[in-house]
């Protein structure tokens, strides 16, 4: 008689990957981006309006370009999992013995005896022999594949929620203290952009907002002193 398996379910968060990672370098590139564009054009001596022309301008260039690169790259390895998956198919209808002792090396190399990875190679082959080579030989899975379409829209909008809030303060702020404004409130939604991104995937929280926070400090601090430097040569 066989007896039914009941699964063991836990929450990890792996199946976030893609699109976290995507929505995070969005946001982060919008606020440090967009908040070093104003702050240094504010620098070399420009009027609110142009900050806020710089800003707008900082928001849509920097979405589209981070849709269009986001896209290209992510295709780019979309096209070579689709070139090895070919590949692999090709090889088991061609040899499919010499890929079944293949994968049985992996998993000796796992740990497992001889006798126990030939077994388990049989049956995972017999189950699904190209998604068994997919996962276990070339590392490429359901969860972690790469999707372009879906990574582009995500950058392009999480770039675009994360320019419109140092924008929005420069619009609010007194154009007396924009810089003090536009910078401390910047360095406020970085870590808070730091500290939800480690919450959903799982890491400390506090390591991960002081180092979004400090490395969009010194972008914003270089292109300051460019801005300034600019505005005394001109």
């Amino acid at each position: 008689m066989v007896r039914s398996i009941t699964r063991h379910l836990e929450r990890h968060r792996n199946d976030r990957i893609s699109w976290l990672r995507a929505a995070v370098l969005g946001a982060n590139d919008g606020i440090v981006s967009t908040a070093s564009l104003m702050l240094g054009v504010a620098a070399a001596g420009a009027g609110t309006a142009g900050v806020l022309t710089s800003g707008v301008a900082g928001l849509v260039a920097g979405a589209m370009s981070m849709a269009a690169g986001e896209y290209v790259s992510v295709y780019s390895q979309a096209d070579t999992e689709s070139a090895d998956l070919a590949r692999e198919r090709a090889e088991l209808a061609a040899d499919p013995v010499a890929e079944h002792r293949e994968l049985q090396a992996i998993y000796v190399e796992r740990g497992l005896e001889p006798a126990l990875a030939a077994t388990v190679a049989q049956q995972l082959m017999q189950h699904d022999a190209l998604g068994t080579h997919a996962r276990d030989e070339l590392g490429i899975s359901t969860t972690l594949s790469a999707r372009p379409v879906q990574a582009a829209l995500a950058s392009a909008a999480s770039f675009a929620v994360g320019a419109a809030l140092p924008l929005g303060v420069a619009w609010l702020a007194p154009q007396a203290n924009l810089v003090l404004w536009v910078a401390g409130t910047a360095l406020v939604f970085l870590a808070g952009l730091g500290a939800v991104a480690a919450r959903a995937g799982g890491a400390p929280v506090w390591r991960a907002a002081g180092r979004v926070t400090f490395w969009g400090a010194l972008a914003m601090a270089v292109t300051a002193a460019a801005g300034v430097l600019f505005g005394a040569v001109a």
